[in-house]
């Protein structure tokens, strides 16, 4: 396993990240625990997790998991808050300050922990002026409870305007990006990444295996497979194409050239990728892990590399996923 800065800050973390989405939802605690011992393990020292997971759930299980591996010390913890936790108390999401204080609060007690990482900001959204939410984590990050803060699906401007007001007040910055990228939809590449790169934030893209889609499993007009993906749509209603079953094809056939499973070829695809820190990856099972580990071992020729890019070219997308995971600030100027 390789070790990367995490963006401008001297902190290293590991080549893939692993994701806790499933832990607490489709994975019960007595599986999980194992999967989270096997990543540390082989050398995986970045956990991502949120408060939304499993209403805490996957959050409390991070850190049974890290509390009974005695491994909380040597591992970068991240976590994030916006989402709505209950939904009959309106202010028991977003990104006010006094929803965030609280977030953070309980995301500890869950975590077991006396602080958080990278915590980050779940979503953009309209309705809370940045200069708020950045005064709130600047204060939890001198209080000791967080060490760093990012920020996941923001469009670029949202970004940028961020750094700006923190260099503008004085407070502490973003130091990462989570956003939504594979090999199937490369909208990320064209403002995201760029962005990331130019001001200096670690870039961690979510969704590498597009839920699934890119392990190859599903394939067209097969209704077989078990998963997430159910009549051309996931469990989120994102439609497949006609498009991205050619690139799954394609997928599958230089996997074997490469001697790779398809997962571990996309995997090494988006973490050869220029301004990527770390795959999120996001295993259900064991199996899952084991096979996604295994990219960290596979290397990609020029050939295999640009014959993806004649499937879809840099800034494309054979489907839409990073746009219909986003929640875009589309209404800048509702506070005046």
């Amino acid at each position: 396993m390789e070790y990367r800065n995490l963006g401008r800050t001297g902190v290293k973390v590991s080549e893939l990240c692993l994701g806790t989405m499933m832990f607490g939802r489709s994975t019960d605690e007595a599986a999980s625990i194992p999967i989270i011992h096997r990543a540390l393990d082989e050398g995986v020292n970045f956990l991502d997790t949120a408060d939304i997971y499993g209403l805490g759930e996957s959050e409390r299980i991070v850190g049974k998991a890290l509390a009974g591996a005695g491994a909380r010390q040597r591992v970068i913890l991240a976590t994030k808050a916006c989402m709505p936790m209950d939904p009959d108390d309106p202010n028991m999401a977003g990104l006010s300050r006094r929803y965030l204080i609280s977030a953070c609060e309980a995301s500890l007690q869950r975590l077991n922990t006396d602080w958080i990482d990278v915590f980050y900001l779940h979503r953009s959204l309209p309705d809370v002026p940045i200069d708020e939410t950045l005064r709130a984590l600047d204060d939890l990050i001198r209080q000791g409870k967080i060490r760093y803060i990012g920020c996941s699906m923001f469009p670029a401007w949202k970004m940028v305007e961020s750094l700006w007001v923190a260099r503008e007040l004085g407070l502490h910055r973003f130091v990462c990006d989570q956003s939504a990228y594979n090999m199937l939809d490369r909208a990320a590449e064209r403002e995201a990444i760029p962005a990331a790169r130019n001001y200096g934030l670690a870039f961690l893209p979510w969704g590498p295996l597009c839920g699934g889609l890119l392990t190859g499993k599903y394939r067209r007009n097969d209704t077989g497979a078990e998963g997430r993906w159910q009549g051309g749509r996931d469990n989120f209603n994102r439609p497949a194409t006609a498009e991205a079953f050619d690139v799954i094809d394609l997928l599958v056939e230089l996997a074997r050239e490469a001697d790779c499973t398809p997962s571990q070829f996309a995997l090494a695809w988006i973490a050869a990728q220029p301004g990527v820190t770390a795959p999120i990856i996001g295993p259900r099972i064991m199996e899952q892990l084991v096979d996604n580990l295994g990219a960290a071992d596979v290397t990609l020729s020029a050939e295999h590399l640009a014959r993806v890019s004649e499937a879809v070219p840099p800034m494309a997308s054979a489907m839409s996923y990073y746009d219909q995971a986003s929640r875009f600030d589309r209404a800048p100027n509702v506070y005046r």
